[in-house]
């Protein structure tokens, strides 16, 4: 089954890709990449035909058809698309059954719930490559710690709660030093002791979608600090997401390339987008509600280690930002 579904979408991409190749210059929308016509479904049932306003219609009714459906610069991850079905049974934070068992095995898996409730994570849990976490159809909320995605690849984390992370250090999602191929897609996440999703040390081709982001101060931060030159290669979408009433860090940018579109922040507490050394955003198609500050774009000035560079190539573009109508899924 793994096999079978949801592989045209990707190869297709692929062949793009291996076409197209990504750009190593400068920011060159070209670079962007745009939303695809949907292949048509497997079954012209009536079924198919009456979902079709529904998220992911277009896709058949295999488990798997989520893989490569992603938009964005995290469009490549499949996840644990070729790997057998991993049945979380128990809310435990480790042992047979557990999230955490699954996540540490090697090789591809996808990794399903069949249970709903609260895992309380005593450390970090950390995410071997080509794993899918699926939370739809439960669900499931990651407390006391959060994810750590570390030198990994093809990721899929869907439908996932996180809440609560406390400690030194500790985010929601933390991808870092050089993790590559990653999807967050339908989470919620709030009240983190630091960032909510951390994308820093060369960590790059990702996207995060219709994500709910509330109750935080420091809610994502892209590229580390100005001395990590390395983090030029990030690139990040970030799509479809509501970030409700966050303080700062919608996102936060160094080096690095980011596409924002069709994202609704309302009520933030410093700024809604901030941009510093060398960062490179293209904010297209979203709302900016502003609260008490007014302020929606901060521009930090911040030089390279050991260079005499300042900042000197920050691209942001605004594009209809009053002519867009929220889409919540």
């Amino acid at each position: 089954m793994g096999n079978r579904h949801g592989r045209s979408g990707i190869d297709s991409y692929n062949s793009k890709f291996r076409e197209n190749g990504p750009s190593n210059g400068s920011f060159n929308y070209g670079d962007l990449p745009t939303a695809q016509p949907p292949p048509p479904p497997h079954s012209q049932s009536s079924t198919l035909t009456s979902m079709a306003s529904l998220p992911y219609a277009v896709v058949d009714c295999s488990l798997r058809a989520l893989a490569g459906r992603a938009e964005g610069f995290g469009r490549f991850s499949v996840g644990g698309l070729d790997g057998p079905l991993y049945h979380v049974t128990t809310l435990a934070d480790d042992g047979p059954g557990s999230l955490r068992d699954g996540c540490r095995r090697k090789g591809p898996l996808w990794i399903v719930f069949e249970v709903s409730g609260t895992i309380e994570l005593s450390s970090y849990l950390s995410v071997s490559s080509y794993k899918t976490i699926d939370g739809r159809g439960q669900r499931i909320k990651l407390t006391g710690k959060g994810l750590r995605l570390k030198e990994c690849e093809h990721i899929i984390i869907c439908n996932l709660e996180f809440e609560g992370g406390r400690g030194h250090d500790v985010d929601g999602i933390q991808i870092k030093p050089k993790s590559r191929h990653i999807w967050i897609d339908r989470c919620s996440l709030q009240d983190y002791d630091d960032g909510l999703i951390d994308i820093t040390r060369e960590s790059t081709d990702i996207t995060v979608s219709r994500c709910h982001f509330s109750r935080h101060d420091k809610t994502m931060l892209i590229g580390a600090d100005p001395s990590h030159t390395g983090d030029r290669c990030i690139r990040v979408t970030i799509h479809h997401c509501f970030f409700d009433g966050t303080r700062q860090r919608h996102p936060r940018v160094r080096f690095g390339k980011v596409h924002l579109y069709n994202n609704y922040t309302r009520g933030w507490g410093i700024y809604a987008v901030c941009a510093s050394v060398e960062s490179q955003i293209y904010s297209q198609c979203n709302i900016y509600e502003a609260g008490q500050k007014k302020k929606a774009f901060e521009y930090y000035t911040e030089k390279v280690s050991c260079l005499s560079l300042s900042l000197s190539s920050i691209n942001i573009s605004v594009i209809s930002m009053l002519a867009w109508q929220v889409l919540w899924f």
